[in-house]
């Protein structure tokens, strides 16, 4: 049977016991379905997936025996063992707690055995039943969605997962984990489980536990021939060894529990009809209801279950009609005793989510119109604090609301939720208050999920993943010339759309961190990293860099003379005026004057005058294209930047502060906006030169650290290639190293050409490069290029051996991992057009190259955030330039700092090959680099 979809119960003459994880399904059927609430307002979500579940189950298999065991509250013997067992497991949302006693009292009313048993979890009691059910001839089905179950599965024991429609047996089990049942033990020790906490081995996944369990059979068997493994996965194996047993003992389910009842004792009853009409009138569930109302008789085995109930799913519910018509209860608080009472409600909460309506999309400028909170999804609050338009209604009073927010905002025990909160972080600092505790973003959480998925603004993310129209800014505050500032929208449009934004935040919290619950490497990802760089992005956005505007005044004086100069040339070699920035005249005078090749066509049939174009007829030798490139890149250096620039500068600091964006760049990578800094070229002397208007103040010094050939280490790592390890390990000049390899010569007669060939070949194949595209960039032939690529690949057989199991494995699964397990998933791996599965396959090899990267800036960033924070230094952090850090010392400090950056950064990650970062000091950023 293995594990497969479930069509319906087979046939079997040994009866039946019937065996409900409650618990499992009371949290996922709380995250999967969208929240609901009764007539009263109360939460009924939960409640209603559970029921629903057990339905379905009874009307599957009509069993005798049946019995929901749920976890009780309070420690367990494991908590005795490992007293950090399960710590970092968050609380239970309140709007869930209080289904949990309705639940059992609907459960019971249905005739059910309900079994809550102190001091152990509902696993060991599930365990304890389903052995004591075989030996006494049952076939026991474990309807449950928890991998730990799997140890329990036999010839007569199989799981079955309500929410996805699935069954396991032993072949499901080894199709599944790649162990048998009797291992799944050993399996969940050595990858331990981020969720439970429990320690497994560092670095070890699923399929390395997998195969270790292959060869040595046991946990214990391994453990004595630890020795046998190589490398530093054996090293983590050996440093492992003191608290394996303590996660084995964590993961196995104790079947020796001495029970006060047994399988006679799970007798499923008759159904209290009457009690069960009365709590479904009260949940709301007006479908169960009639079913009840319309059958012939009260006997819960005699109940016919309609074949319109669906048991809901992760992606996607149905709700009940009586409690999905209930519209949301979204409040205006105008009074102090209305907001005094919401604070307390606040402050009780174990989370809450937020959202600030501001002035400005400007961060630095932005001020406070109100704020909207919600604790209970369909609930919220908006709080209006400066609306203003004619007759619009007395409101709270700006400043002294905020102090009494202050207590809660800055507490930082006081987890809170948003929605891109790096944003209302900044905004909230406008006012002086310092936010703490952030412990959710659902943009993040969205884009760790799946980077390219959607994009990851509310609006979207409603829409995606709880099917929600929400409410546009533009449809309160107008667009284009009937714009107007959130101050003069009326409080009566404001509330609605302020308290549906921290509404559908919470909402979509419970939806996105649970399907991050089950990717633990993702989970790790989003609570270790991006939720820790939303601070750090925030503080280094707020110390700005310093700018010399009169430099850059002097450089566009100057880039204007280069411009006109260039233009008359162009002029000359067309010999006519003509406008350089006109795709149309360029067309006339390249193609219809000048009789120019037609290398490439608009949509439209037009000869195209685009860069990739223009630059292949420069390198034909044609003069007037590659003057136009010039004028381009001068005119674009100009406008974006050196003119730009000095209106960006803050008139209250004198600095320019920056956006960075986590949630951009598909790989991980942070981008920037207002101005660009991953932009500006520095390969080019005007390049260089906008970098010498960023500028230390008196008495302090730029201090720039950069990564060297981060990415081609990363390749070295993960493709295991002694030669590439080799190089790195000795300090060798790689790219120096890699000519004498490919071009068959010693080190010391590599001369520049051959280094800057074997440059081009290092960095083109990490990026997917063809021969086509290193022809093109070293003017060789196609053959010549892709002897050299032979080449290569022959000298550094282990990159290609990882470039060809990395697109295998894209194109088995859909994705790729970065080393810190980012996905990028690439769904046109195995599209039928050429060109697009092409194009996924490059992304494919350089995606974990890069993404790896950019998780161990993130990382390095987070410490270097830590280290200014703890050991206050006269240093703050200014910039992040792809593999670059850039932070502004006091003079007489620079050198203790930068040995200090030098060894954050190279601790940032554990590679096989060192990582080197290069620092410079300088007055200015190119002096720096």
């Amino acid at each position: 049977m293995s594990e497969q979809t479930q069509t319906c119960p087979e046939q079997n003459p040994r009866e039946r016991l019937i065996l409900v994880d409650g618990s499992s399904f009371l949290f996922r059927a709380y995250h999967a379905i969208p929240p609901l609430t009764n007539a009263n307002g109360e939460p009924t979500n939960a409640i209603y997936g559970v029921s629903n579940m057990l339905r379905k189950l009874i009307a599957d298999y009509h069993a005798d025996h049946i019995s929901v065991i749920f976890d009780a509250p309070g420690k367990t013997f494991r908590n005795d063992l490992y007293d950090q067992y399960k710590a970092h497991r968050p609380p239970m949302p309140d709007d869930l707690r209080i289904q949990i006693a309705p639940l059992h009292e609907l459960i019971r009313a249905m005739g059910l055995p309900l079994i809550i048993e102190s001091g152990v979890e509902a696993d060991d009691v599930l365990g304890v039943l389903a052995q004591q059910a075989e030996r006494q001839g049952y076939d026991v089905i474990i309807s449950t969605g928890d991998k730990d179950m799997a140890q329990l599965v036999t010839e007569h024991i199989i799981l079955e997962n309500t929410m996805s429609n699935t069954r396991m047996d032993i072949q499901g089990v080894i199709d599944k984990f790649g162990v048998k049942p009797e291992q799944i033990v050993d399996y969940l020790a050595l990858i331990g489980d981020t969720v439970d906490n429990i320690p497994g081995v560092p670095k070890v996944g699923p399929k390395t536990a997998a195969k270790w369990l292959e060869q040595y059979q046991t946990l214990e068997n391994l453990m004595e021939h630890a020795d046998e493994i190589g490398g530093k996965i054996g090293a983590y194996l050996r440093s492992s060894l003191d608290y394996l047993p303590l996660s084995k003992q964590l993961t196995t389910i104790n079947c020796d529990l001495d029970l006060p009842y047994g399988i006679e004792d799970l007798l499923q009853q008759p159904m209290d009809t009457a009690k069960l009409k009365k709590l479904l009138a009260e949940l709301g569930f007006s479908s169960w209801l009639k079913t009840l109302d319309s059958s012939t008789t009260a006997n819960a085995e005699t109940i016919e279950i309609k074949s319109e109930l669906v048991v809901p799913d992760i992606a996607g519910a149905t709700t009940d009609s009586a409690s999905a018509a209930k519209p949301p209860k979204y409040e205006t608080l105008l009074t102090e005793q209305h907001f005094d009472a919401w604070l307390q409600r606040l402050n009780e909460a174990e989370l809450f989510a937020f959202d600030t309506e501001t002035t400005s999309l400007d961060y630095s400028k932005a001020r406070i119109v109100g704020i909207s909170f919600a604790v209970t999804p369909g609930s919220a609050a908006y709080v209006p604090l400066d609306h203003d338009y004619p007759d619009a209604p007395d409101q709270l009073n700006l400043t002294e609301t905020l102090e009494k927010l202050r207590p809660l905002l800055e507490n930082p025990h006081k987890p809170k939720l948003g929605q891109n909160l790096k944003y209302d972080m900044h905004v909230l600092a406008n006012h002086g208050i310092i936010l703490a505790g952030i412990a959710h973003d659902t943009m993040l959480e969205s884009y760790v999920l799946n980077s390219t998925a959607t994009r990851h603004n509310m609006d979207d993310l409603a829409k995606e993943y709880l099917n929600v129209q929400t409410i546009h800014y533009e449809d309160v505050a107008g667009k284009g010339a009937k714009h107007i500032g959130f101050q003069k929208v009326t409080i009566e449009e404001a509330t609605p759309y302020a308290a549906e934004d921290a509404d559908v935040t919470l909402q979509l919290h419970r939806v996105l961190h649970e399907k991050l619950a089950q990717q633990p490497k993702l989970l790790e990802l989003y609570n270790d990293v991006e939720i820790p760089l939303i601070g750090v992005l925030a503080r280094i956005e707020n110390n700005g860099v310093l700018i010399d505007t009169e430099m850059l005044a002097q450089q566009s004086l100057e880039l204007s003379s280069q411009i006109i100069s260039l233009e008359q040339h162009a002029h000359d070699l067309a010999g006519q005026t003509f406008n350089l920035g006109s795709p149309k005249q360029i067309q006339d005078i390249l193609y219809d004057r000048q009789k120019l090749p037609v290398l490439k066509k608009t949509p439209k049939g037009q000869p195209s005058t685009d860069e990739s174009v223009l630059q292949e007829l420069a390198d034909r030798g044609y003069p007037l294209p590659k003057l136009i490139l010039e004028h381009r890149s001068l005119c674009k250096l100009k406008s974006t930047y050196i003119d730009k620039l000095p209106q960006q500068v803050d008139e209250h600091t004198g600095r320019i502060h920056t956006s960075y964006h986590q949630a951009v760049a598909a790989t991980g990578r942070l981008s920037s906006s207002d101005p660009n800094l991953q932009n500006i070229p520095i390969r080019s002397n005007e390049g260089r030169k906008i970098r010498q208007a960023f500028i230390a103040p008196e008495n302090r010094k730029i201090v720039a650290a950069d990564y060297s050939q981060i990415e081609l280490r990363i390749m070295a790592h993960l493709s295991a290639d002694e030669g590439l390890m080799k190089a790195f390990s000795n300090g060798e000049d790689i790219h120096r190293a890699t000519a004498a390899e490919v071009f068959g010569v010693t080190p010391e007669h590599v001369t520049n050409d051959l280094r800057r060939s074997a440059k081009a070949i290092n960095f083109g194949l990490i990026y997917g490069m063809s021969s086509f595209g290193l022809a093109q960039q070293l003017g060789l032939s196609r053959n010549q290029a892709q002897s050299y690529i032979d080449l290569y690949f022959a000298r550094y057989p282990g990159v290609k051996n990882y470039m060809d199991s990395v697109k295998e494995q894209a194109r088995e699964q859909g994705y790729v991992e970065t080393l810190f397990g980012r996905r990028l998933y690439l769904p046109e791996i195995n599209s039928r057009n050429a060109q697009r599965r092409q194009y996924a396959e490059r992304t494919a090899i350089n995606a974990p190259m890069q993404g790896t990267a950019a998780d161990i800036i993130k990382r390095a960033m987070i410490a270097a955030d830590q280290w200014l924070y703890s050991k206050t230094p006269d240093a703050k952090m200014i910039m992040q330039v792809h593999d670059e850090l850039v932070f502004e010392i006091a003079q007489d400090q620079v050198d203790d700092c930068a040995e200090t950056i030098r060894s954050i950064m190279c601790a940032a990650a554990d590679l096989d090959v060192p990582l080197t970062v290069d620092i410079g000091v300088g007055n200015n950023w190119d002096e720096a680099h």
